[in-house]
């Protein structure tokens, strides 16, 4: 019988151990399981931000920077924060980094234009109170775009996506990392709720105009939104 899935200050401590054990080698098994379809969503969650060049992007959970990269290719100024001491400490982007939980980053309201995160929305602790800290971050009209992994619901990608997610990544994770750390993967898609509910979150913390893009067939999804001005409008 598996264990229960962490919460609240106990998911809070797994995850920034889980992540500081991992970061040596994450972007190598990363690519791996993703099987280099990573770089093509993480360049999808940039795109939908849809900001002049020059904007002020804060990159929440940057890890090892991927999207701070690509937010830099993109010409946008970009900061990026992060839970975990180890994966900031091999991060690889000339971005200003910060070391704090994202659910109560050290940035003054309304200090970006936009806000990115890229597989991290199964990994916080309280899914409303992040999407309530973004908004206060995000300045009236901003946008935000929330990459994370999906379920793909065509029966043959399913099937096919479940046995990778079951064995194939625990097995790369075994070989190059932290085995328990890649079993994990694969039970973190309990943390997400459906997306009716994310789209309710979103709004309530003051968001409109919510978009749900699925790509590569539901296996990525992202979670676009704009910002509400104080008059309620998208």
């Amino acid at each position: 019988m598996q264990a229960a899935m962490p919460t609240g200050a106990d998911k809070q401590t797994a995850v920034r151990h889980m992540f500081d054990a991992i970061a040596e080698r994450y972007d190598l098994v990363n690519g791996i399981v993703a099987m280099g379809m990573d770089t093509g969503w993480r360049r999808r969650c940039i795109d939908a931000l849809e900001l002049p060049p020059g904007s002020r992007v804060l990159d929440v959970a940057c890890g090892t920077g991927d999207l701070c990269r690509g937010l830099a290719r993109a010409g946008y100024q970009r900061v990026g924060v992060d839970l975990s001491a180890g994966m900031l400490s091999h991060a690889r982007t000339s971005a200003p980094l910060v070391l704090a939980d994202g659910l109560c980053a050290p940035f003054r309201p309304a200090c970006f234009d936009g806000v990115v995160s890229g597989f991290a929305l199964r990994n916080v602790v309280d899914l409303g109170s992040l999407f309530t800290e973004l908004a206060r971050l995000t300045r009236p009209g901003g946008r935000i775009s929330l990459l994370d992994l999906g379920a793909p619901q065509a029966p043959l990608l399913a099937f096919g996506h479940r046995i990778w997610c079951n064995y194939g990544v625990p097995l790369v994770g075994s070989v190059l990392s932290d085995a328990s750390a890649y079993r994990y993967l694969p039970r973190s898609f309990a943390y997400l709720p459906p997306a009716d509910e994310m789209v309710r979150l979103l709004e309530q913390a003051g968001f409109g105009a919510v978009q749900h893009p699925l790509l590569s067939g539901g296996i990525s999804q992202l979670y676009v939104a704009t910002r509400r001005d104080g008059a309620g409008r998208a």
